[in-house]
């Protein structure tokens, strides 16, 4: 009894390292299989900039990640329909190329999102400052644009500089501490004297409105939220609030520190400009 007892744990023991060795080959294989299509990921990347497959980067985001495909369905996958322009886009190279068919006609190079995080006081928004990866598409185009700064943009501001918030609203006023009030008539946000009298105030980047001590938000819709030159001499909008622009802050290119979308000089944004129509694709990695 005591033998067969001894048999059946050295077996118990055998199948149980059976089993151990089967699921770290299993492991293997698929942290393999992931490393491959990774690596292969990267390197069909590249070649979307200099060779003919523009759809290769979009087909290969498909599969990725899917748990029913294999490599093997991954290599056997049908091309795509040629397209015959696109950008082409690398966040850790900080490089933009725009090809046609088969070659590159404008590279150059660009700042994308820093990766930072902004957190608005304790159980308040959080923004993250990344530019987005994967395939979009310049869905418009405009020369001169003008920046309408989003809600993070102020807090971020009045960070920097020690400052309160104070959000104003068509209809309301605030009192100033030397008896004026600031408020909103028709599309500009104006300070009313005592008198009556009122005057547009001056706001820009780095130089919001501020009275005593509290950073005004604007509201939409003012010329107190809509900064001219911030975005450099045009743009292609992608949508979602993110766009390929040129930049009053020429030394950024080259960099990881833009609040998500991809700068330009805005020499190479015009040049840009011309040659890209509405419709392109842009593929960011």
């Amino acid at each position: 009894m005591t033998g067969t007892m001894m048999t059946h744990g050295r077996t118990g023991r055998v199948l149980v390292a059976l089993l151990a060795v089967l699921v770290l080959t299993i492991g293997a294989t698929a942290w393999l299989a992931a490393a491959t299509v990774d690596a292969r990921f990267e390197r069909d990347v590249s070649r979307i900039v200099y060779n003919d497959n523009l759809e290769l980067l979009e087909e290969l985001r498909r599969h990725v990640g899917s748990a029913d495909d294999s490599l093997l369905a991954l290599l056997d996958s049908p091309p795509e329909p040629e397209i015959p322009s696109a950008i082409v886009i690398s966040i850790t190279e900080n490089r933009l190329w725009y090809r046609v068919r088969d070659s590159v006609v404008f590279e150059t190079r660009v700042a994308t999102g820093s990766g930072r995080q902004l957190v608005k006081g304790p159980g308040g928004s959080t923004w993250k400052f990344d530019t987005p990866r994967g395939r979009l598409k310049v869905l418009d185009k405009d020369e001169n644009p003008a920046w309408v700064p989003p809600d993070w943009h102020f807090v971020e501001q009045a960070s920097k500089h020690n400052l309160s918030l104070t959000r104003l609203n068509r209809g309301e006023s605030i009192r100033a501490g030397d008896g004026s009030t600031i408020t909103v008539e028709g599309s500009d946000v104006v300070r009313r004297s005592s008198d009556g009298t009122t005057v547009p105030l001056d706001a820009s980047d780095g130089r919001e409105i501020v009275v005593d001590g509290k950073l005004i938000v604007p509201p939409f819709g003012t010329n107190q939220r809509r900064y001219k030159g911030v975005l450099g001499t045009h743009r292609l909008i992608l949508g979602n609030g993110y766009a390929i622009h040129g930049t009053n802050v020429p030394s950024s290119i080259g960099q990881s520190v833009s609040h998500g979308c991809v700068r330009l000089l805005n020499e190479d944004i015009a040049k840009l400009y011309d040659m890209v129509p509405v419709g392109t694709p842009v593929y960011i990695y």
